[in-house]
């Protein structure tokens, strides 16, 4: 397959290639030590399993952390800490609750963090900010719902609106950098990649909670895990953490809008490149031009399966995943999408052959935000979520 042509599915065959280390349990154990951490459940969604001609069906989903309506909470709070113990030159002195470790970092003040965001990373990064004490300034690119706007306002922070793309207020957040200013972000340039490190590493959560609950029911792993990927943290996340589990994680997919494939793009050419915007997808989360510095090497050699969706296709899925009674917005859906698409692409006949025999393949797939923007689900799905939480109508169990 030459560069250029329409795809909706690339095989990677140089997946295997071993880039960026390994994962470990420390970004857990920190978000346990923090009020109010649960883990998040993971869903046997037999309705998914039966449509699709699979053994099970297992959603992971990240619809309220520390009550946020997705995932990235864990990044930025690892990132966080882990920049402002830096800036401290060691690990504050013991702490039990977030006014005492808020406490630990008095001597910092003033500082802001920032971040560049189409809604979920910001309004996480205001939350942490706020948690320790410090002011939060987050730049979002033009088109942003106003509903995530008001979200990440609703957390303190101060919000500008850049007039351009995803990759244009990150431009700018970076010019943010300062002894008084602290960049959060999930994605890297050159000179600016440990806290992106940092973030990639605070998302191993997700995964070491899915271990847990698999090894304490005996089962030895899944046959595949689809991702959602924007400029690729959470990707790399789950690469790291697939070569350090002891579970048996064979095949992992990775899902883009079809208008805004920059990691496929990239693994495809061989070398990072940028799409440039504007980007029109629902899929606000995964409006990304240009993937992580960082990401870009882990992903691509880890990955052996990039599916690219339609917004319709992520519709769809968010109205599936609400019948089986789960909230998704339409970043958080696009798993499912992908998942769909690789089991009916005829260029991914390989990947239906990995999963041999099928009936009795497990896929886990990530769901890694919830009502974003109550108003755009209800439009999208046809019941608020509220409903969609209250009357399910799916067969949905723990796992």
């Amino acid at each position: 397959m030459t560069s250029g042509e329409p795809i909706s599915v690339l095989h990677n065959r140089a997946a295997g290639f071993s880039a960026g280390g390994t994962a470990n349990r420390n970004p857990f154990a920190f978000h346990q030590r923090l009020p109010g951490y649960a883990p998040t459940p993971l869903i046997d969604v037999t309705s998914l399993a039966d449509r699709l001609g699979l053994g099970r069906v297992l959603v992971k989903c990240e619809s309220n952390r520390f009550d946020l309506p997705s995932f990235k909470i864990l990044g930025t709070s690892w990132a966080a800490y882990q920049a402002l113990v830096d800036r401290l030159g060691g690990e504050p002195a013991p702490w039990n609750t977030l006014e005492e470790l808020a406490d630990r970092f008095r001597g910092l003040r003033p500082l802001t963090f920032a971040a560049a965001t189409d809604g979920n990373h910001g309004r996480a990064v205001a939350c942490v900010a706020r948690w320790f004490g410090f002011d939060a300034k987050i730049l979002v690119p033009s088109g942003t719902a106003v509903a995530r706007i008001e979200a990440i306002e609703s957390e303190g922070a101060d919000v500008a609106v850049i007039d351009g793309s995803y990759d244009d207020a990150v431009a700018k957040a970076a010019d943010e950098a300062g002894d008084r200013c602290l960049v959060i972000s999930d994605t890297s340039w050159p000179g600016y990649e440990r806290i992106p490190r940092w973030v990639i590493e605070g998302y191993s959560t997700i995964f070491w909670e899915i271990e847990d609950v698999l090894s304490e029911t005996g089962q030895p792993g899944a046959d595949a895990l689809v991702v959602p990927i924007g400029v690729g943290a959470l990707a790399s996340s789950a690469a790291l953490w697939a070569r350090s589990t002891a579970l048996n994680i064979p095949v992992l997919a990775g899902v883009e809008p079809a208008e805004v494939p920059c990691m496929t793009r990239s693994v495809e050419a061989g070398y990072r490149l940028t799409i440039e915007g504007p980007h029109r997808t629902i899929m606000s989360g995964l409006r990304c031009g240009t993937p992580s510095m960082t990401a870009f090497p882990i992903v691509a050699g880890a990955f052996e399966w990039f599916v690219l969706v339609a917004d319709d296709q992520a519709v769809s899925a968010m109205r599936e995943l609400a019948e089986a009674g789960i909230v998704s917005g339409e970043t958080g859906a696009s798993a499912l999408a992908g998942l769909t698409e690789l089991l009916a692409h005829p260029g991914a006949e390989r990947f239906r052959q990995e999963m041999e025999p099928i009936d009795v393949a497990t896929v886990i797939v990530l769901s890694t935000e919830g009502d974003t923007d109550p108003e755009s689900y209800l439009r999208l799905v046809g019941r608020s979520p509220d409903e969609v939480r209250v009357d399910p109508s799916g067969a949905a169990t723990n796992a």
